[in-house]
């Protein structure tokens, strides 16, 4: 599988996890690798403009766009998974008219936590979805790690019946409730780190290897 080198995230603990995990990992920017892998990581530490900035200096909005387009399973951690949605207010650009966009796989914007306390920084449970793959083996009662102040706090993609809706999982801080992780097709993503969550990261990270 390859791993997204576009100069956002902690790429070496998101790869030591991955191999832990059972993949054979790729660290890597060029397109016939990032298009031709099993699967796809995309990491992102940081603000939601600077991601999609960076993503687009090497084209990486692209390459993820014709993997998906493919069926082919990408894989998003953090900001990684916020840049999946319509568009950030995290540090945007006046110009952007306070917004910045994002990549449009999923309709939605994200904005700060609406919490006394931020970051969100710590250990916490996840409210997942019936018949979940990403969580399967018991982990919907684990605990995973997070550190963020921005998040997708709405769900707005619906299916009319005809294909299968996203499994979309929830987390809770200070009374705040967003998005903690999907199940879209080949598009997971994440909220929290799953290569900082321990065994229970291990586990999930085993989960989506074992699909691709």
């Amino acid at each position: 599988m390859a791993l997204l080198d576009y100069g956002s995230g902690n790429v070496r603990s998101a790869q030591r996890a991955v191999e832990r995990a059972g993949a054979t990992v790729s660290v890597t920017r060029d397109p016939y690798e990032v298009l031709e892998a099993d699967g796809l990581l995309v990491p992102g530490v940081g603000a939601f403009s600077a991601c999609m900035r960076q993503l687009k200096e090497v084209n990486g909005d692209r390459m993820i766009g014709q993997r998906l387009a493919g069926g082919r399973p990408v894989l998003g951690i953090c900001v990684g998974m916020q840049i999946l949605f319509d568009a950030g207010v995290e540090f945007a650009d006046h110009s952007d008219h306070g917004s910045t966009p994002g990549m449009g796989e999923w309709p939605g914007m994200v904005t700060k936590l609406e919490a006394r306390v931020l970051p969100h920084m710590g250990w916490n449970t996840v409210q997942v979805d019936d018949d979940s793959q990403m969580f399967a083996g018991g982990l919907d009662h684990e605990h995973f790690y997070f550190v963020h102040s921005y998040a997708a706090r709405d769900w707005e993609l619906f299916t009319d019946g005809r294909t299968e809706a996203p499994k979309v999982h929830w987390a809770e801080h200070d009374g705040c409730r967003f998005v903690a992780a999907v199940e879209n097709g080949p598009l997971w993503a994440t909220q929290f780190h799953p290569e900082k969550s321990g065994d229970a990261g291990l586990g999930l990270l085993r989960n989506w290897v074992a699909t691709l």
